[in-house]
């Protein structure tokens, strides 16, 4: 591992190889669940990469052969989110990530493998590119949970799958595999587990060899064609988010998510 990039947390490693900076969630006993030192060593990782004229794509993966992200640290679920406070110190923790991956100037990729996974989901539609091995699960339970899910998390899958796509996944709280992920559009290719390191250095090295000023231009186009209209009522999402955080059914959600048994929900 490169001595120029070092994580504040072993649960997330980096390293540069060529003109590629690795990033890989590092906690495989709980199948790399996003605490909350995980969701803080993005954005300085990516403020470092952005400046260093040797990195031209960022690739996010996971420990292990398990998961990509399986979502939350379940362990800091009850002490960091169930207080109204600690929602919104996770909250800002994980869209200051997913925001500085998805705003991210250079190309970013997630090479994903086994659970991807609620965060796991976030993560991988905000970056450019998604590629998948056969093994992949796919999901985003929030209405299993009682979640407030954020608008620009919500923004993404619809930009990236169409509305249709994203309210069946999101409504029905169902696992899909890659092959189904990758018809919908949630990820780009599909591979055999044994192929995906060749499938990522395809990438890697395409990344290396042609034109970064090219490929950031067409990125930043992309953003400006996806840009939301001025018409959104942003402050009414938010309101609704929080008041997601806040009913009886988050707090059953929660409950029933640690001990195992179906959540019994009121709409209260």
């Amino acid at each position: 591992m490169s001595a120029s990039y070092s994580s504040p947390t072993e649960r997330v490693q980096t390293w540069l190889e060529g003109s590629t900076l690795h990033i890989r969630f590092n906690n495989p006993v709980k199948h790399n669940a996003l605490s909350v030192d995980m969701w803080g060593a993005v954005p300085p990782l990516l403020a470092q990469a952005a400046d260093d004229d040797r990195v031209r794509l960022v690739a996010f993966s996971g420990a292990g052969e398990k998961a990509f992200v399986s979502g939350a640290d379940i362990s800091q679920f009850e002490d960091m989110r169930a207080a109204k406070a600690a929602v919104a110190k996770y909250e800002v923790l994980a869209e200051e990530a997913l925001t500085g991956i998805h705003e991210f100037a250079k190309p970013t990729l997630s090479c994903i493998r086994g659970y991807c996974i609620g965060g796991g989901v976030n993560v991988a539609i905000a970056c450019d590119i998604r590629i998948a091995s056969t093994d992949s699960v796919f999901a985003i339970p929030a209405a299993r949970l009682g979640l407030g899910y954020r608008y620009s998390a919500m923004k993404n899958l619809v930009d990236l799958v169409g509305p249709g796509a994203a309210k069946d996944l999101f409504f029905t709280a169902r696992r899909i595999d890659a092959r189904e992920a990758k018809d919908i559009g949630l990820v780009t290719r599909v591979c055999e587990p044994d192929q995906l390191p060749q499938l990522l250095a395809e990438y890697t090295t395409a990344m290396d060899q042609n034109a970064p000023l090219t490929i950031r231009t067409a990125k930043a186009i992309t953003r400006e064609i996806l840009k939301p209209s001025p018409d959104l009522d942003l402050e009414s999402c938010k309101r609704m988010i929080l008041g997601c955080f806040e009913s009886e059914d988050y707090t059953e959600g929660r409950r029933a998510f640690m001990e195992k048994r179906k959540p019994v929900f009121t709409g209260r």
